[in-house]
């Protein structure tokens, strides 16, 4: 049975594995609590809960999902078998529907009408340069107005006023759909914020799915996430929440909104979004805000990293029953993967490469280790880098590719030149035999 249900039970969790910060200082929600949050991911200190934000009534929670331990932890499972936890829970076979409650723990405080102001709750400017404070945790809830269906999905939005989000929403994505559909009727889609949540909804929200994405989160607890009818929507909320915003998106209304941090490293643009309307704050008693730092670890771990790890092995077997691992490592922004492999051919490592660039329009870089190499620790991938790539032969180039538009180094359409670089060690060239290894002991004896 799962031990996670909510987002406190997960803190608990986190607590049990010491992989939570307790920051007591009082911090200001202006820059400094994400410097606080993203060092405190950086330094392998797991999740931050700040107690006492400066002119917050509420305590603010950083980085659910920061880091491979933090996101087994969130699973529920072993390092090595998150790719498979998440290669099942994305495969709509498996997926298990939300249940319908009547009550919801978020529903304990409601505030509409003129009680409504946004700008009370804790929420963080925290990039440098960002252009205000954003909503960047919150998961939006919405419903296929044809189908009925409902949808999941990440929407930055910035504080316009007491009432008034900007919400930025790309072209392609299911929401954009959905509104889309109720301007061409002159209606405004409904729409419901839900903050503070079981790290599994805020996985299956960054996941690209034809369906509900609660099927995922109930795929990965082995249960339906218990959903609960808004107080001024027609939309189901997942019912354990700590804060739900309720609003809509009014037809043909657009606002600029931006810049922020990106997953890219850089700061986005401004741009002519959509905007939220609110009508009700709803809140449990002593709630908790939960928000990711934008351009940072989590950023990139929820939306490239655990959805795309699944996508890239399956293409990477195809073409070798070889293939021992895959990681698409933070640091690479979503760029860049990791294979590991126990090869059986001196050309394998480029056909495995190769197919990972074909898996998904992201991926401009592939590295391709040994299983003694260890693809969680970039020291240990540069080192095979180092040791094993003669960049004459072990490197192969694709100009003209198709990329991602916000990658930095492509063109204003997406187009670059890709890399492949075999670090696999090659004792048809050179014998070395086998690493040096230190093994990890439990210091409690030594040190007592």
């Amino acid at each position: 049975m799962t031990r996670i249900h909510d987002l406190r039970s997960y803190i608990r969790l986190l607590e049990e594995n010491n992989q939570l910060a307790n920051i007591r200082k009082p911090v200001s929600l202006v820059h400094e609590l994400a410097n606080v949050a993203a060092a405190v991911t950086r330094q392998g200190r797991g999740a931050a809960l700040f107690d006492r934000p400066q002119d917050a009534a509420w305590p603010v929670f950083a980085g659910a999902v920061g880091s491979p331990t933090l996101a087994a932890l969130a699973l529920e499972c072993e390092l090595s078998q998150m790719s498979a936890v998440m290669d099942q829970a994305l495969d709509p076979a498996r997926g298990v529907p939300p249940r319908r409650v009547e009550q919801a723990a978020w529903k304990a405080n409601v505030l509409t009408g003129e009680a409504v102001d946004v700008r009370r709750l804790p929420i963080p400017t925290h990039g440098a340069h960002d252009g205000g404070p954003f909503i960047t945790g919150g998961v939006t809830v919405s419903k296929d107005p044809l189908s009925g269906r409902g949808n999941l999905s990440y929407n930055r939005m910035q504080v316009l006023g007491p009432h008034t989000l900007g919400f930025n929403v790309n072209e392609w994505r299911h929401t954009m759909q959905f509104y889309k559909a109720r301007e061409a009727q002159d209606e405004p889609l409904q729409i419901a914020i839900a903050i503070g949540l079981d790290p599994a909804i805020m996985i299956a929200a960054g996941a690209r799915y034809d369906d509900d994405e609660l099927l995922i989160a109930g795929a990965i607890r082995g249960q339906g996430v218990p959903v609960c009818r808004g107080v001024t929507v027609d939309v189901d909320v997942p019912a354990e929440a700590e804060i739900v915003i309720e609003g809509y998106l009014p037809p043909r209304r657009r606002h600029a909104e931006g810049p922020l941090a990106e997953f890219h490293g850089y700061y986005g643009e401004l741009w002519e979004s959509p905007v939220f309307e609110v009508t009700a704050i709803c809140f449990r008693d002593q709630p908790i805000y939960q928000t990711i730092v934008p351009g940072h670890s989590e950023h990139i771990y929820i939306g490239n990293v655990l959805p795309r790890e699944p996508l890239l092995m399956r293409f990477v077997r195809h073409v070798s029953s070889h293939v021992t691992g895959l990681h698409i490592p933070p640091y690479g922004n979503g760029f860049s993967a990791v294979v590991q492999i126990q090869r059986s051919n001196p050309g394998e490592p480029k056909n495995v490469a190769m197919a990972a660039f074909t898996a998904h329009v992201n991926i401009k870089q592939v590295i391709v280790v040994d299983p003694d190499v260890d693809i969680y620790d970039p020291a240990d991938v540069l080192w095979a880098i180092t040791n094993r790539v003669d960049w004459s032969r072990d490197v192969f180039f694709v100009p003209g590719a198709q990329g991602h538009e916000m990658d930095p180094t492509a063109d204003a359409r997406g187009v670059h030149t890709k890399i492949g670089i075999d670090a696999t060690y090659k004792p048809e060239r050179r014998q070395y035999g086998e690493r040096v290894r230190y093994p990890d002991l439990d210091l409690g004896p030594y040190l007592s």
